[in-house]
C-alpha cells in the first residue's frame, strides 16, 4: 500500500478548503497582494496540493532557523529545506506587512489569486548562513547560492495559508497529478510498491535499465517523477524532456511504469535535496526512492570541484531512513558491454570487459554539433525528439551582452554588429539597447533596484529571442556583478538550445567616455540633476569574467566588430 504522508497526514490544502473557496476569491478582491515569482509559485502549488505535507504555509522565523541549523522543523519534525516567502522593504511599507495581515497571493502568469496568507511574523535572515548550512557553501558557483545572492529579497514572511485553487496548467495536464490522485491511481492499479525515479534530464537506455532493474528487485513498479518547475539553469526545456520521457516510457514492460510531472523548484542543494525529494515522493504515495550518485549535485564549485562527494546524498538518506520511511534504491552506475549488447551495474561487470559510455558533456556536444548518437546508447525515438528541439550549432540563437559606460561605444558596436550579422543572413538579428527596452510609463530611474529591474525585462526579452534562433545584441550599462548573472541566468534558464551567452565589456576609460560626450549627460550628473550616474556618484563593478574586453580608445569599430565575429565563429554558431 501507498505510503503514509510524511507527518503522519496529507496536507491537500486545496480539497480542505473548496467549500469556503468562493467566500475567500471574494475576500482576496479586497487585499493588498504579491505577485508570486515562479520560484515561489513552484512552492505555493506543492503546499498547497500536499506535496510538501507537513507544510501548511511559508515558513516562519522559528521553523526556517530549526531546518536551517538542524533539518527539522520547530516541532521537531524531519524536513531538509527553508521554503520561504521573500519580500522587499518596500513590500512591507505597500502592503502592511505585519503580523495577523491576510495577503492574496498571484500567480505571475495571469493575476489568478490562489491563497491568501495570514502573516505570521516577517525576518531577517543570514544570506551566508544559509548558503553554506543549505548549499555547503557561500560559492556563487552554486545556483542557488547566485540566486539568493542576486534574486532573493531581503525580507521572509512566515504563515500559513488558505487555498482559493491551484494553478492552471496548459501543458500535459494528463500528466499532471496532485498526491491525492496519484495515491488514488496507485490505488486502483492495486500498486503495492512504488520505485519513484527523480530525474531533470532526458533518459537514454541506461535509466531504463537501471530503473527496470530497481522495480524487478523489490518486486514494485515504477514511477518516472521529473522536474518540470525550475531546474538547473542550462537545462533541457522541460517541453523536449516530456515529449523524450513519453517516448521512453514505451519501452517498459507493459504495466510496468507511469509517468507524472512534479512542478518543484529543485535548489541543487544534494544530500539535503534527497533527503527533501524523499520526503515528497513519500507524499506522492511512492514507497522506494532511487537516489544517484551526486543526486541534484550542481556540478564544480569555484575551485574546480565537485560541490558534494558522490555518496553523500546516500548517507544523509540512509541517516534519516527511519524518519522518512521510504526506503532508499541506491543508484546502480549503469554501462553498456557491446560482447552482450547489454547493460550492467558496474560493480558487476568481469575485469577485462570491454564497456562504452557517453557523458552528459559528450552528448550535449554531439546534440548541438548533429554528430552520431548510438542506439545502444539511447532510443531512436528519444533521439528524434532531442534533436527537434536541439538545432545544429548555426541554426541556435545566442545572446551578446555589451556592458560599459554611458558613451563607452557600446552602442555603436552594437549597431555596426547587428549590420555584420545581418550581412551574412542565416538568422534573425535583434538589437536591444539599455533604452529601448524601458517602458515609459514605469518611469525608470537611476538607482540600482531600477536599473536591476530594467535588466530583468532585457533578459527576459533576449532569452525569449534567442530560444526562437536569434541573434540578440544586447547593450545595457549593467554596473552590478549580480545583474550581469541575472541577466546570464535567464538567458540559460529560458533560451533553449538558443541559450548561447556572452559578455562582452566595452572597457573604454571613463576620463573618455566624459570628454565625448556631446549631449552633455555627464555634465548633468555632475551638477546633481541626474542622481545614481554611473561613473559620477554610482560605480561600475567591472566584469570579473568576461568572454571579450575591447575599448575603443585603442581599437577601432570595424576592429572590434570583426573580434567579436571572430568568437562567434570559434564556437561554430556562426
Amino acid at each position: 500500500m501507498a505510503s503514509t504522508p510524511h507527518g503522519g497526514i496529507l496536507k491537500d490544502l486545496v480539497s480542505r478548503d473548496e467549500p469556503i473557496s468562493g467566500q475567500l476569491k471574494d475576500e482576496a478582491a479586497k487585499l493588498k497582494d504579491i505577485v508570486l515569482t515562479e520560484r515561489q509559485l513552484c512552492d505555493l502549488e506543492l503546499i498547497i496540493n500536499g506535496g510538501f505535507s507537513p507544510l501548511e504555509g511559508f515558513m516562519n522565523e522559528a521553523d526556517y532557523t530549526s531546518v536551517v541549523d538542524t533539518l527539522r522543523l520547530s516541532d521537531g519534525t524531519l524536513f531538509a529545506m527553508p521554503i520561504t516567502l521573500d519580500v522587499s522593504s518596500a513590500d512591507i511599507e505597500r502592503l502592511s506587512i505585519v503580523p495577523g495581515a491576510r495577503i492574496t497571493l498571484r500567480d505571475p502568469r495571469d493575476d489568478e489569486a490562489l491563497a491568501i496568507i495570514t502573516v505570521d511574523d516577517v525576518y531577517t535572515y543570514d544570506r551566508v548562513k544559509e548558503s553554506i548550512l543549505v548549499f555547503g557553501a557561500d560559492d556563487p558557483a552554486h545556483p542557488s547560492v547566485a540566486y539568493l545572492r542576486n534574486r532573493v529579497k531581503p525580507f521572509y514572511v512566515g504563515g500559513k495559508v488558505q487555498a482559493i485553487q491551484a494553478p492552471s496548467h496548459f501543458d500535459y495536464v494528463a500528466l499532471r497529478y496532485t498526491p491525492t490522485e496519484l495515491r488514488a491511481h496507485f490505488k486502483k492499479l492495486a500498486w503495492r510498491r512504488v520505485v519513484a525515479f527523480q530525474t531533470r534530464n532526458p533518459m537514454h537506455r541506461a535509466h531504463r535499465e537501471l530503473t527496470v532493474r530497481a522495480a524487478r528487485q523489490h518486486q514494485a513498479n515504477v514511477l518516472i517523477h521529473p522536474v518540470v518547475g525550475l531546474t538547473k539553469p542550462g537545462d533541457v526545456d522541460h517541453y523536449t524532456r516530456v515529449r523524450v520521457y513519453e517516448a521512453i516510457m514505451a519501452k517498459y514492460p507493459n504495466g510496468m511504469g507511469h509517468l507524472a510531472l512534479l512542478p518543484l523548484a529543485m535548489r541543487m542543494a544534494g544530500p539535503r535535496e534527497a533527503v527533501w525529494h524523499a520526503i515528497i515522493r513519500k507524499n506522492f504515495g511512492a514507497t522506494h526512492f532511487i537516489v544517484g550518485r551526486d543526486h541534484a549535485g550542481p556540478g564544480k564549485n569555484s575551485q574546480g570541484k565537485d560541490f558534494y562527494g558522490p555518496y553523500d546524498a546516500q548517507e544523509l538518506v540512509e541517516k534519516y531512513k527511519d524518519e522518512i520511511e521510504i526506503e532508499m534504491v541506491p543508484f546502480q552506475q549503469m554501462t553498456y558491454l557491446p560482447s552482450t549488447d547489454e547493460y550492467q551495474p558496474v560493480d558487476e561487470i568481469p575485469a577485462g570487459a570491454q564497456t562504452l559510455d557517453i557523458s552528459g558533456t559528450e552528448l550535449r556536444r554531439r546534440l548541438k554539433s548533429g554528430a552520431h548518437i548510438p542506439d545502444w546508447f539511447s532510443y531512436e525515438a528519444v533521439v528524434t525528439r532531442l534533436r527537434e528541439s536541439y538545432p545544429p550549432r548555426n541554426k541556435q540563437g545566442f545572446v551578446l551582452c555589451l556592458t560599459g559606460f554611458y558613451n563607452s561605444g557600446k552602442n555603436i558596436i552594437a549597431k555596426a554588429l547587428q549590420v555584420a550579422l545581418n550581412e551574412q543572413g542565416g538568422r534573425s538579428v535583434s538589437l536591444l539597447l539599455g533604452e529601448t527596452i524601458r517602458d515609459d510609463d514605469v518611469k525608470l530611474g537611476f538607482t540600482p533596484d531600477e536599473r536591476h529591474e530594467n535588466l530583468q525585462r532585457i533578459s527576459f526579452v533576449a532569452g525569449e529571442l534567442a530560444r526562437a534562433g536569434a541573434a540578440v545584441i544586447a547593450s545595457p550599462i549593467a554596473p552590478e556583478e549580480r545583474s550581469r548573472a541575472l541577466v546570464k541566468d535567464t538567458i540559460l534558464q529560458n533560451g533553449g538550445a538558443g541559450g548561447n551567452f556572452f559578455l562582452i565589456h566595452v572597457a573604454t576609460p571613463l576620463e573618455h567616455c566624459e570628454s565625448t560626450d556631446r549631449k552633455g549627460i555627464y555634465a548633468q550628473a555632475r551638477r546633481g540633476e541626474i542622481r545614481g550616474f554611473v561613473g559620477v556618484d554610482t560605480e561600475y563593478e567591472a566584469p570579473k569574467k568576461a568572454d571579450l574586453v575591447v575599448d575603443v580608445t585603442t581599437q577601432s569599430i570595424p576592429s572590434i566588430v570583426h573580434s567579436i565575429v571572430l568568437l562567434l565563429e570559434t564556437t561554430s554558431l556562426i
